[in-house]
């Protein structure tokens, strides 16, 4: 291997770039891609990549992000609009895998440490690949699909507390006793919530508002803060995911959030790049051959036995069988935090390398198998529903009162509130149109939600914040900003998230306008030429013969 840290770095790329686009022909997550670089590459394969601390610096940076991420997309309003079936079909999903797959795990001749590790990286159902299908099949916003995401919800803050009990355990063998260490880890815990909730309470809002002006700073910041989140989570003996969650979690709930998460979505994809290709690298294809057979095992009950108990709770509580059966599909794979457990599982002795190559090797069949699932998900409900019948109530109570909630969604989005979109904005308003307003400027996105308008922060330049809105019931979405590139990387946004409504854009001049009409704008706004031709055409009425003088002064 060549010492040459830069040429590692850009064979890593490279291959993986190559890799990723073989797999994204085949519809696959990169996850898959990434992994198989890291086997390709490591010493299992052609021994190009070793690890260095480098690597591992850019791995854990990834994991960082990743449970920041997390933490920062942590709307418990989700929850509370799909009631109670995502805390029931989340927690129900976890303890029946878990349980059934410690036995299974018994059975194909894992230790007891082994197969509890085994069970519990079982249970936990990838956040960035569901949601991911989801939004290519524009499947977020419905019933089925928010229900997904309240359950996976669910399953990250198991998985957070999984490893927060993992971290005591390691830290209380030895000569420290369990249950004096224990309580330490409870006040510890205790403490940093409270400081969470004051920071919350008292300064975040505060110091996000100044900081949202720049929005270079304001995502410098939120690097910062996850970091050191993790580092404080490492001090006071949790582990870094762990304080990197909880820092994601202290700016959840304000109304930057949807923007940071989107800015931060590509490098935290990036930086995964190498925990993947890491933890490829560190597997022997000796160990994962002799684990076809349990892996197999384990992956049939994962694709099969999740999906099953899903849609048993969904049925019980009163969803009808579709719905079951679309949501259940989402939890039909283990996720990239069953191989982040298994990672600190193995950093902590608890694992022997074998485990963790089981453990993978079930990832990679039950991700490649679900995505095809979800992707064709409803051929597959059309040949199975006569068979889903049991899974179903004769009146589903619970989704038919659930069904007029989707009046609430806009029908109108706006980017923009200066003078123009301000004025506009109210006049929808006024004529009972819901409204959802998207400005960069704090003071005017603090304004207008103090005046009780559904308002964001974000910016118009970011495709991925675009992929946050609410497109799936919006007749119209109009742009006020007179910039001919932003409104042309507007119309670009819409076109990649399937959006099949109309489309409203501003312009300076009248060359900017027949422009976006080939680009296929339905209407195009010249804001000055229009109120001037408006103008125009008062006065000319005002002059009529027969009007009396200062008319037009009245309706000013």
């Amino acid at each position: 291997m060549s010492d040459d840290l830069f040429l590692q770095m850009g064979l890593i790329l490279g291959v993986a770039a190559v890799t990723g686009a073989l797999v994204r022909a085949l519809r696959q997550p990169l996850i898959v891609a990434f992994i198989a670089v890291g086997i390709l590459l490591g010493p299992a394969g052609f021994g190009l990549v070793a690890h260095s601390s480098e690597i591992e610096l850019f791995a854990r940076l990834g994991i960082a992000l990743l449970l920041f991420v997390v933490g920062l997309k942590l709307d418990l309003h989700i929850i509370r609009t799909v009631g109670p079936v995502a805390l029931a079909s989340g927690l129900g999903q976890v303890l029946f895998t878990s349980a059934v797959g410690y036995v299974i795990a018994r059975l194909l001749g894992l230790e007891p440490v082994a197969a509890l590790y085994v069970a519990v990286a079982l249970t936990f159902s990838s956040t960035i690949i569901i949601v991911k299908l989801l939004s290519d099949k524009r499947e977020v916003d419905a019933l089925h699909g928010r229900i997904a995401v309240g359950f996976l919800i669910v399953q990250d803050i198991v998985v957070v507390l999984v490893m927060i009990a993992l971290t005591a355990v390691g830290q209380a063998e030895g000569d420290v006793h369990p249950v004096r260490e224990a309580l330490a880890i409870l006040l510890k815990g205790a403490a940093m919530l409270a400081t969470v909730a004051l920071l919350m309470r008292y300064v975040l809002p505060w110091l996000l508002h100044r900081l949202a002006r720049s929005t270079e700073l304001l995502m410098l910041f939120a690097i910062a803060w996850a970091v050191l989140g993790a580092l404080a989570g490492d001090a006071l003996g949790f582990s870094r995911e762990v304080g990197a969650f909880l820092a994601g979690v202290s700016i959840a709930s304000t109304r930057y959030r949807e923007q940071i998460a989107a800015r931060l979505v590509t490098l935290r994809d990036f930086l995964l790049l190498f925990f993947f290709i890491e933890l490829g690298a560190t597997l022997e294809l000796g160990l994962i051959g002799g684990q076809l057979g349990a892996a197999a095992v384990l992956s049939l009950f994962v694709l099969i036995g999740n999906p099953l108990i899903v849609m048993a709770i969904m049925g019980y509580m009163g969803y009808r069988r579709r719905t079951g059966f679309l949501a259940g599909l989402t939890v039909a794979q283990i996720s990239e935090f069953s191989l982040i457990l298994a990672a600190l599982g193995l950093s902590l002795g608890h694992l022997a390398p074998e485990t963790l190559g089981l453990i993978t090797l079930v990832g990679l069949i039950t991700i490649s198998a679900s995505t095809y699932l979800i992707l064709y998900s409803h051929p597959l409900y059309e040949r199975l529903a006569p068979y889903l019948v049991r899974f179903e109530r004769r009146v589903p109570h619970r989704e038919i009162e659930q069904e007029p909630e989707e009046t609430d969604e806009p029908e109108i989005l706006l980017f923009g509130l200066g003078r123009f979109g301000a004025v506009m904005a109210d006049g929808l308003r006024e004529r009972g149109r819901r409204v959802l307003a998207v400005d960069f400027d704090p003071d005017v996105v603090r304004r207008q939600a103090r005046a009780g308008y559904h308002v964001h922060y974000g910016d118009i330049e970011d495709p991925e914040l675009i992929a946050t809105l609410a497109l799936r019931r919006a007749h119209w979405v109009v742009s006020t900003v007179r910039d001919r590139a932003i409104n042309r990387l507007l119309l670009q946004g819409l076109r990649q998230q399937g959006y099949g409504g109309r489309v409203a854009l501003s312009a300076t001049c009248e060359a900017d306008a027949q422009w976006f009409a080939q680009q296929g704008a339905d209407l195009v706004f010249i804001p000055y030429a229009d109120a001037a031709r408006s103008a125009a055409q008062r006065l000319s009425e005002d002059c009529a013969p027969g009007r009396p003088a200062g008319g037009a002064a009245e309706g000013m």
